[in-house]
């Protein structure tokens, strides 16, 4: 995600009206459930005199006066997602993600919102993120505490939280080494808990207590060698997967596999035999619940 920022691309004319279609695509799904889920306003008689007949009526009709048998409930779009809406029309930077990795997590979004979502990382995407999980939670993790405040200045409805990471890309190799070595890294529990060196202990509690149907690695920076890395963001991600609520299960997806240690951590971490797709440069895996299965080994 800060990615972008450091590269702002102009929106080309095609680029704004395939995300204005999105979500326009997404719009009238939310539009269409609602006023399915609208229980019909039936036409009451109480007199036999046309003249004294009286309907019932929902204060958020369309039309107050009209007698027809069936009345119809106005629906307006939600606020949140006409925001987001007008938001990327209007704005000049680019997602990160391109439409057809961005295509991969909506489908998932479509068949699970509302649900409890999890991004590591807050940048121009962010809103799109919450607006796709409408209704939702969706909660982000940003190393960068200025950038943070920026963003809620500019959307100030996201939630979004500072972490501190530990970690720098150059020690990738050293990491690795350690959680194929260190036993402790291949039990499943709560992070906050665990003596692996991978583990991310200190988020906040509620992160640790939610259980995340989807989670996104799209940061922190992991470019240049002093940069946190995503070395042991990846490794959480996979280790709140496997702890879930027995019969759950959790999909994770990780950005930028194209740099290797997006690819190799997520291959170890997350196990090449949970991948479910690869588009582009994001990789998804669908990670079943291990609590109480001791006999389930770390990878497939």
């Amino acid at each position: 995600m800060r990615l972008m920022r450091n590269n702002v691309a102009q929106l080309s004319i095609t680029q704004k009206l395939v995300f204005t279609l999105l979500f326009l695509f997404f719009l009238i799904l939310i539009i269409r459930s609602n006023f399915s889920n609208s229980p019909p306003q039936i036409q009451t008689h109480l007199s036999n005199n046309n003249s004294n007949q009286k309907t019932t009526t929902n204060e958020n009709d369309c039309s107050p006066n009209d007698i027809s048998p069936v009345q119809q409930t106005c629906t307006k779009t939600p606020s949140f997602l006409a925001k987001a809406l007008v938001h990327y029309v209007t704005t000049n930077v680019t997602p990160q993600q391109t439409l057809k990795e961005i295509s991969v997590s909506m489908r998932i979004l479509e068949k699970k919102s509302p649900c409890n979502f999890l991004v590591f990382g807050l940048g121009h995407d962010s809103l799109m993120w919450a607006a796709l999980n409408h209704g939702g939670r969706t909660v982000f993790l940003e190393e960068d505490k200025s950038w943070i405040e920026q963003i809620r200045r500019r959307i100030p409805g996201l939630e979004s939280y500072h972490v501190a990471y530990d970690t720098k890309l150059h020690q990738a190799d050293e990491l690795m080494k350690i959680g194929a070595e260190d036993e402790a890294c291949k039990v499943v529990g709560d992070p906050r808990f665990s003596t692996c060196r991978l583990a991310l202990k200190n988020l906040p509690s509620d992160v640790y207590d939610t259980e995340w149907d989807l989670i996104m690695v799209d940061a922190p920076t992991g470019w240049v060698t002093d940069a946190p890395g995503r070395m042991t963001a990846i490794y959480t991600a996979g280790i709140m997967a496997r702890n879930r609520e027995s019969g759950g299960e959790s999909e994770v997806f990780v950005h930028d596999v194209d740099r290797p240690v997006e690819d190799k951590f997520s291959k170890a971490f997350l196990c090449e035999g949970y991948l479910t797709q690869q588009e582009g440069r994001l990789r998804h895996f669908t990670i079943p619940s291990h609590r109480g299965l001791l006999e389930r080994p770390f990878c497939p």
